[in-house]
């Protein structure tokens, strides 16, 4: 095994490759300015949930070329919101973090397809409770569950289809 050099010159960073993303995702605009520059992400309607998938780049990894925690983290924290847009039937709401809870449980290499899905558990008057994992290469690389505080009505995009994956 070759050794890495954890502190690699910030430079060493080379120039975007085209990724391949599996079949029946779409890439979609999710989180603002600051997944415009993170991302791109990816979704994909099953007729039950959503799944959320990115191709690890160069951009997101740490030094040993492995996605960092923080990128991962910010995947994570979109899940049970963007899951909630299409297993709940209330008014789409801009949910921001309460208490975020995540468990690493394996690696997500440059390169590797990173997907995750999540599930609403419980929403009150006041907060929405709900749990994910993510894969990276079809293997565990973390789990999560959240608490998010019911925010403002967005009256932006479809209430039923806010990311446009049900149509063909």
């Amino acid at each position: 095994m070759s050794q890495l050099d954890p502190f690699p010159p910030f430079d060493d960073i080379g120039v975007p490759v085209p990724v391949d993303i599996p079949a029946g995702f779409r890439r979609i605009s999710l989180g603002g300015g600051f997944m415009a520059h993170n991302g791109p992400l990816y979704a994909r309607w099953t007729g039950e949930r959503v799944l959320l998938g990115f191709r690890v780049e160069e951009r997101h990894t740490n030094p040993l070329k492995i996605c960092h925690g923080g990128m991962l983290a910010t995947f994570a924290d979109m899940l049970v919101p963007c899951a909630n847009m299409y297993q709940s039937t209330m008014e789409r709401r801009f949910l921001p973090t309460i208490s975020l809870q995540i468990d690493y449980m394996g690696l997500a290499p440059l390169g590797a397809w990173v997907q995750g899905q999540a599930d609403v558990l419980r929403t009150t008057r006041n907060m929405l409770f709900g749990q994910g994992l993510v894969t990276a290469d079809g293997e565990p690389a973390l789990r999560m569950s959240g608490i998010f505080k019911m925010g403002p009505v967005l009256t932006q995009g479809s209430s039923t289809d806010p990311l446009g994956l049900k149509t063909p």
